[in-house]
């Protein structure tokens, strides 16, 4: 036999949990009756099977048996508690009619009933009629999963009301029925009326959408629901996968950002749907609004970073990409207070969010308007899914009804979203390797035209390299010399002294002739540089290597050895003719007669050690400068102004 609730209009104070056949059934159906009585009881059951029909044209609504959920919210009474305090008891004593009663009707967001960013708790009131003789079996469907407290209160048999406490921030398992959404099922005995009352309190936005159903109906209706779902989440994850799969091969960032958006999509549709609750984490339920915005702001850093890439703002709009940047920043700060701060910063929250999808779409417009080739497939890949969470956003602000398009939406967008998003990066990729071509074509041109220039240009070149090539020996030639000298003295360097001591070793030692070698130091030069200076120093060095130099023979080398010392080396010389070499070398530089600003010192002198041997396997060129270097020290021992080291021929 059919079934059917009727939902009453209000009717007085709460005096009970149940009016059944007492009253209105036993004046139509009890009792002896004349004519006049059973006419009179005739126009009363007219009326009474009318009531439905009345009902519906004032507010009443009937769902017979196998028939699409019943949409309840034009018949909520409501009332507000600012401190979330009353009881039941305290609610079921409010007058329903009157001048002073508190209850309303709310206005109707849709099919919904909003109350916007609150923290009071608010009773919705609800009167059910059964006018059947069947008790009504029905499922009451509050399509909301992101209410953070429910309390659902019906009579029971003896009329005693009792509650059931659930919602987003309490465990899975408080739930009467499991599903995504919370469902209480009930039964409303035959000519009966029965009064419900719910009690919503929020930390997001409070929306109440609300059906009823015939219990036998909503089990078919879940499992299309569930099955909308997978087709969504199925179609995600194929997505992702495959983009994973080409940012492992193709290794490119915008891949990976991709993927970070479209899981952070998945996650966030998720939780607003009530699978995080049902499949996630049933036993975590405090995580779940913390997490559902924390996959928020990851989702949007992802997104504006793929922005960034596809669209080239850090070269083709800096002031946009600084934006960008900022409101990423935002969104990498913002999980901590979610995580500390939740019921806070929840309001905020929805308007930063709110604030980033126009920011992110006023990006996408800039960019059209600028004619970027990428704007356009960013546009059309991203309106979908902006356009779907604006809708969110505001239905949840309740600005926005509660229809298909700002409940399921998002779905739907998502969904296009990941598609034409994929088209985008595949033009993208597409546009790159179209780029490497032609920059290839280009380089391979311009390499022809370079090898044309060079054949052209390789016989001037050879000529010009012929003259070079002399230019360049004649420099080489002048640098070696120049290598060769001190840059003070104009003598012998070190590194030509080392390399002429060796080959005269070596020709000593072929020949068996003496190598006769004069270290000479200047005499007391250290005070003579401190108290002159370091210019009448260097002129006094220059003095003394030019000494020095003209008492040489051709076939000597005069030489800086290093600061004030000087070297002499004299091929084929034997050890009396090294010491007279020395001693003319004391004499030329005494008779210089450069003043020494010491006293004792008088003019400037120079100490000589002397040194001769014969090269052999069994010598070294160290043992003669080892002895050239004691016998100058041996000198300088004496008093200065001296030769030293004769016996040093070996």
């Amino acid at each position: 036999m059919p079934q059917a609730v009727f939902i009453a209009p209000a009717r007085g104070a709460d005096s009970g949990a149940t009016r059944g056949g007492v009253g209105l059934s036993s004046m139509l159906w009890s009792g002896p009756a004349s004519r006049a009585a059973r006419l009179a009881r005739g126009w009363l059951a007219a009326v009474w099977l009318c009531l439905p029909v009345l009902g519906a044209a004032q507010g009443m609504a009937v769902v017979p048996a196998g028939s699409v959920g019943q949409d309840v919210t034009p018949h909520w009474l409501h009332v507000a508690d600012p401190r979330a305090d009353m009881t039941i008891d305290q609610v079921r004593q409010l007058a329903v009619q009157g001048p002073d009663s508190p209850w309303t009707a709310p206005a109707p967001n849709g099919s919904a009933v909003g109350f916007g960013f609150t923290k009071a708790a608010h009773w919705l009131r609800l009167t059910l009629r059964n006018p059947t003789a069947e008790p009504s079996a029905q499922m009451l469907e509050i399509a909301n999963a992101r209410l953070s407290y429910l309390d659902f209160f019906a009579p029971d048999a003896t009329g005693q009301y009792q509650a059931i406490r659930t919602g987003g921030d309490t465990p899975f398992a408080t739930r009467p029925y499991a599903s995504r959404h919370f469902v209480f099922p009930l039964t409303v005995a035959p000519h009966s009326e029965q009064v419900l009352y719910v009690r919503v309190q929020s930390t997001t936005g409070l929306v109440v959408p609300a059906k009823l159903w015939p219990a036998a109906d909503y089990s078919k209706h879940q499992r299309d629901d569930y099955m909308v779902q997978s087709v969504y989440f199925g179609v995600a994850a194929a997505m992702i996968l495959f983009n994973l799969l080409l940012f492992v091969a193709l290794r490119d960032r915008a891949y990976l950002l991709y993927v970070s958006f479209a899981v952070s999509s998945v996650l966030i549709l998720a939780a607003k749907a009530g699978l995080w609750d049902e499949f996630l984490w049933p036993h975590h339920w405090r995580l779940t609004s913390a997490a559902f915005y924390t996959a928020v702001s990851v989702g949007f850093v992802s997104f504006f970073q793929f922005t960034r890439i596809m669209l080239s703002t850090p070269e083709q709009m800096p002031r946009t990409d600084k934006a960008l940047r900022v409101l990423s920043a935002l969104h990498v700060v913002a999980p901590v207070l979610y995580w500390t701060s939740f019921a806070l910063v929840a309001p905020y929250a929805i308007g930063v969010i709110a604030f980033s999808a126009i920011t992110a779409f006023g990006v996408g417009v800039w960019g059209m308007i600028r004619r970027m080739r990428a704007a356009y497939f960013f546009m059309g890949a991203f309106s979908m899914l902006l356009i779907g969470v604006f809708m969110v956003v505001l239905r949840s602000a309740g600005l926005l009804p509660t229809n298909v398009f700002t409940v399921d939406g998002a779905l739907l967008g998502s969904t296009l979203e990941m598609l034409l998003l994929a088209f985008a990066l595949a033009d993208r990729f597409n546009q790159l390797r179209r780029e490497k071509i032609n920059a290839q074509q280009q380089l391979m041109e311009t390499q022809q035209r370079l090898l044309e220039n060079l054949q052209s240009s390789e016989r001037i070149l050879a000529q010009r390299v012929d003259e070079r090539t002399e230019q360049l020996l004649a420099l080489n030639q002048k640098l070696e010399a120049l290598s060769m000298v001190d840059g003070l003295t104009g003598i012998a360097n070190r590194r030509q002294f080392d390399q002429v001591l060796a080959r005269e070793w070596t020709h000593m030692q072929r020949k068996g002739h003496n190598l006769a070698l004069v270290m000479l130091d200047v005499d007391y030069f250290k005070s003579y540089n401190d108290v002159c200076g370091h210019q009448a120093g260097d002129e006094c060095l220059r003095s003394v290597a030019q000494a020095i130099a003209s008492i040489c023979r051709t076939g000597d080398l005069v030489a800086r050895y290093g600061g004030e010392e000087f070297v002499i080396i004299a091929p084929g010389t034997d050890g009396l003719q090294a010491v007279q070499l020395a001693q003319r070398a004391c004499d030329t530089v005494r008779a210089l007669a450069m003043p020494h600003p010491l006293e004792h010192a008088a003019v400037v002198t120079v100490s000589c050690g002397v040194a001769v041997m014969v090269p052999s396997a069994d010598s070294t060129l160290e043992a003669l400068l080892g002895y050239a270097d004691a016998a100058l020290y041996q000198a300088k021992a004496r008093g200065r102004n001296q030769v030293a080291g004769g016996d040093f021929e070996a």
